[in-house]
């Protein structure tokens, strides 16, 4: 095959073809907009302070002492007194309970229990009710000394 009188290897064809596809793909490079370069950015941010941050505080005095911006709750170590302060400086305290949810035995168990304590309560109340009532005592056949007696006769008045 390339000892064919027909075939004659031809270098420099070969490198203006490479040639034309790299100016082609300057010409693409050019075309790209200058956007999807990266560009050298500086964000600068500005963190406001936020209003509604929980707060900690061991007793009342720290709350006082604490300045703030908007209404802030503040919580003991123990959540279980919740303090919110507001701008003015007025405070009010709150103490919080943990709300247990309840099934059905343990629904059943407090009805059952608040039963009880109602009979406890009848069967004292009947008890303290018989105590309370005075003892009956044998009635004795006496007159009072202001009632006066009529005699009765026999006779037929005339």
């Amino acid at each position: 095959m390339y000892n064919s009188p027909y075939y004659s290897y031809n270098p420099q064809a070969n490198i203006d073809r490479i040639n034309n596809q790299i100016a082609e793909l300057e010409k693409m490079k050019q075309q790209i907009p200058q956007q999807l370069q990266p560009t050298n950015l500086t964000q600068n941010f500005q963190l406001a302070p936020n209003n509604n941050s929980m707060r900690y505080a061991n007793s009342l005095e720290e709350v006082q002492k604490d300045i703030v911006i908007g209404d802030t709750p503040f919580f003991s170590k123990d959540l279980s007194i919740v303090w919110i302060k507001d701008i003015k400086g007025n405070i009010k305290t709150y103490e919080l309970k943990e709300i247990i949810p309840k099934d059905n035995k343990d629904l059943q168990i407090e009805y059952l229990q608040a039963q009880i304590e109602e009979l406890k309560k009848g069967l004292k109340y009947e008890r303290n009710e018989y105590i309370s009532e005075p003892v009956a005592e044998p009635v004795k056949d006496e007159k009072p000394p202001t009632v006066s007696t009529v005699s009765k006769s026999t006779k037929k008045p005339k």
